[in-house]
């Protein structure tokens, strides 16, 4: 509202004047107001003195700011109620509340930034990084086509295509992204003592075979036989069958050692009944093969296959949908040849087992002497049940 151009003091004069006898025309005329104007205020100030306009006017300015007070005060809890089921942690989550506050109830940046108790600065930065736009693309590129591969894993590939950055970055870039891989949980086991596995030093001194149980979607199950080699991590076999025999694992070993060119040094498997068979027990004997049974119901001491198992599960047998057993071979044989010749192994310093295998295999010897340290002959009794006796 214009304010007017007389004070309160000159306007209670104006009125004395007309109590003293002059006529309200000439004192209109005299002040060049309206007749209007002039009985305005004869019924706002009349019968007031100075002192009296002076403390209504401070009277009306004080209840003018305890009413700017409280609109504040409920505009600010308004805007606290619209954002209090939210967390802002991160300097970006806050940008974006203030932002909604000022479009939302139409205030300014300061009046935003007070009623969050954020600081100004923190808005107004603006990021001098990059934006990695490739980088970011092919990473989203690569975590769908590999699922459950990690940042780990992720980083190396990228790294192998020549987009080079510092893990920690990478790391930052993943989780912007949101490409996180949820671990899927599994029932809890009682620990017992544990001791260190001793690992080859050569290929072909040790392989590890397991079987893995899977469903077709039709709900017929199937078996898969799996055969790891212990230092290189290659797998050497996979083969899936609805029933897979004693004879039949001593035929896929045999097709094994054809395809590599040596025989292993010693075969570590659990004690399930086709590997404890009159067929295994022969082919040992006949193949000169070491066969180390584990302890019953300590499947750890077979960590090597058991670990592949996991990563077999997890990358491929729960990711597709198997609709007969030549789909499930061809899917196993593709999955197979990329876990050798492409996929990154954290143990092997993220090499892939063909590469370690490569590098080891013409070497004097390879995979013909034993050591003694490595793989030592296995304890007689229950570990150890490949005696055949003549």
């Amino acid at each position: 509202m214009k304010s007017s151009r007389f004070s309160e003091e000159q306007i209670i004069g104006i009125l004395k004047e007309q109590e003293s006898g002059m006529s309200t025309a000439e004192v209109c005329r005299r002040h060049g107001i309206s007749s209007a104007t002039f009985y305005k205020w004869k019924a706002k100030f009349g019968g007031l003195e100075v002192s009296d306009a002076r403390r209504l006017k401070q009277l009306e300015d004080e209840n003018a700011r305890l009413k700017r007070l409280l609109a504040d005060a409920v505009l600010d809890n308004a805007m606290l109620k619209e954002i209090a089921s939210k967390k802002f942690l991160a300097p970006s989550h806050k940008r974006e509340a203030v932002a909604h506050l000022q479009s939302l109830f139409e205030v300014s940046q300061r009046r935003a930034c007070d009623a969050l108790g954020v600081d100004r600065t923190t808005v107004r930065y603006q990021s001098r990084r990059p934006d990695d736009a490739e980088a970011r693309e092919r990473m989203r590129v690569l975590a769908g086509e590999r699922r459950r591969f990690g940042y780990r894993r992720l980083h190396w590939l990228l790294s192998r295509e020549g987009i080079s950055m510092n893990h920690k970055k990478f790391r930052r870039l993943y989780r912007e992204e949101r490409l996180q891989v949820r671990r899927r949980g599994g029932r809890k086991r009682a620990l017992g003592t544990r001791s260190p596995m001793t690992i080859p030093q050569g290929c072909n001194q040790r392989w590890s075979l397991d079987f893995v149980s899977d469903a077709l979607t039709c709900g017929r199950r199937f078996r898969i036989f799996a055969v790891v080699d212990d230092f290189s991590r290659e797998c050497v076999r996979l083969i899936a069958d609805t029933s897979i025999s004693g004879a039949r694992v001593a035929r896929e070993l045999d097709m094994a050692i054809t395809e590599r060119g040596a025989r292993p040094l010693m075969v570590v498997s659990d004690n399930g009944t086709e590997l404890t068979s009159m067929s295994i027990l022969r082919w040992s004997k006949e193949r000169n093969v070491e066969w180390h049974y584990i302890a019953p119901g300590k499947p750890q001491q077979n960590g090597f296959v058991e670990s592949f198992n996991a990563r077999l599960r997890d990358e491929c047998l729960n990711e597709t949908l198997f609709t007969s057993l030549p789909q499930a071979r061809s899917v196993l044989a593709a999955w197979r040849h990329d876990y050798n010749h492409h996929r990154p192994h954290s143990s092997l310093g993220n090499k892939t087992p063909a590469e370690v295998a490569g590098k080891i295999s013409g070497a004097p010897g390879w995979g013909l002497t034993p050591n003694p340290a490595v793989a030592p002959t296995p304890n007689r009794g229950h570990h150890s049940r490949m005696r055949l006796y003549s």
